[in-house]
């Protein structure tokens, strides 16, 4: 299943450090999805676009000693650095390979497969569904975690200068992201998957002024960097010190801030078998 959206993030070591980042502020929502959606110690669970492997080894906690995490990722240096860090912590039982998720051949069927900001990267979300289901077990799960980019800064009282920070992130994404708003479409997406109807929930993380939402942000502006200019999006001003000036601009407007809703869902395959899945449009 080729993929021709261009992941214009990168895969920088810095990049690499900020979805570190990013998996620290929305691992708790991950984490409720794989619990409503049922995951159980002793599972084996198929981690799609792992990055650097924050959701697998949250899925290694959960499925225990028992259980069995496969990461798979189409950039070599996101699974390089997911195997340090698996191998660091002790995590035995997590393993990353470089592949796409249609084109990963595996033996045994997964219990589980997830993929966290993985749909909004595709040219047809409704195709990566069904190539993440093909690696389930009847009466398995399939799930995912969406954010919705675009919009307006989520600042009150507004933050001017974050707004300028967020509109040229949403403006570099939207510019490339076929399914920007995938998160908010995921009934539509499933539907197309020839799943059904999923089961959903959005949360929203919120933050005061020492938030680690304002570094994130900024960490995101700096990955985009490259197409932020290429579409000639303004940059604010000495970059090294932006986020220090985000934080003591909204900590003088004693403002609290928004992220990006976060939006998650997943359906249980038929028990009896594969006939769920289809290819309907």
């Amino acid at each position: 299943m080729p993929n021709d959206v261009p992941y214009i993030l990168g895969h920088s070591q810095a990049e690499l450090r900020r979805l570190m980042l990013q998996a620290s502020i929305i691992q708790p929502i991950t984490r409720r999805l794989l619990l409503e959606a049922g995951l159980k110690p002793g599972m084996r669970v198929l981690d799609i676009g792992c990055g650097t492997g924050d959701v697998s080894l949250l899925a290694a906690d959960l499925v225990g000693p028992r259980g069995a995490v496969v990461g798979i990722d189409r950039s070599a240096e996101a699974v390089a650095a997911a195997r340090d860090r698996a191998a660091a912590l002790g995590y035995g039982r997590v393993t990353f390979h470089q592949a796409e998720a249609g084109a990963y051949d595996d033996p045994a069927p997964f219990d589980l497969a997830i993929g966290r900001y993985v749909l909004i990267h595709q040219a047809d979300p409704a195709e990566m569904i069904r190539a993440a289901a093909a690696h389930v077990r009847p009466g398995g799960i399939v799930a995912f975690h969406e954010l919705a980019v675009g919009g307006k800064s989520q600042t009150l009282p507004l933050v001017p200068l974050e707004g300028e920070i967020w509109d040229g992130v949403t403006a570099a994404l939207t510019s490339v992201l076929r399914h920007p708003d995938a998160g908010r479409r995921m009934v539509e997406h499933f539907h197309r998957a020839g799943l059904g109807q999923p089961t959903l929930f959005c949360e929203t993380p919120v933050g005061a002024p020492d938030t680690p939402i304002y570094a994130w942000l900024v960490q995101t502006l700096h990955s985009l960097l490259p197409q932020v200019e290429r579409i000639g999006r303004p940059v604010p001003a000495d970059l090294d010190t932006l986020e220090e000036r985000l934080r003591a601009e909204a900590a003088a407007a004693h403002s609290q801030v928004m992220a990006p809703a976060q939006f998650c869902g997943w359906v249980r395959l038929p028990a009896e078998g594969r006939e769920g899945v289809s290819d309907c449009e």
